[in-house]
């Protein structure tokens, strides 16, 4: 019977048997561009908190890819980053002082780069 057929079961044992492995591939940058990627360090508690356990946070632009902070941190630090995760941080809503009303504060977007052990930054 089509009702009781054995296909199902080959097509779930194969995706099981697919593992899924990220790495990051660092993408290769013309010249002066790494600079506009990896615009500044992300100074604050919880991230130098981090940096003793080897994860980097720096801010980046809106429409940066993974491949492209890797590529400007392999330029500019000479380090190969282990995994890279992107961070959308929301603007947020402040009173203004002078004048009556709600401002907003710019969105931003952070990088936090995860090192290989023994492999640090040096911020001059």
């Amino acid at each position: 019977m089509a009702l009781f057929g054995d296909k199902k079961k080959e097509v779930k044992a194969k995706k099981e048997k697919t593992s899924r492995v990220h790495h990051v591939h660092a993408k290769r940058l013309t010249d002066g561009v790494a600079n506009e990627i990896i615009r500044a360090p992300w100074f604050s508690e919880k991230a130098l908190i981090m940096t003793e356990k080897g994860v980097y946070t720096f801010v980046v632009p809106k429409r940066t890819t993974k491949a492209e902070i890797a590529g400007a941190l392999k330029e500019i630090f000479k380090v190969e980053p282990r995994k890279i995760n992107i961070v959308n941080l929301p603007g947020k809503k402040k009173a203004m002082r002078k004048r009556r009303g709600v401002g907003t504060r710019a969105a931003r977007h952070k990088a936090y780069v995860y090192l290989n052990t023994g492999d640090t930054i040096q911020f001059t």
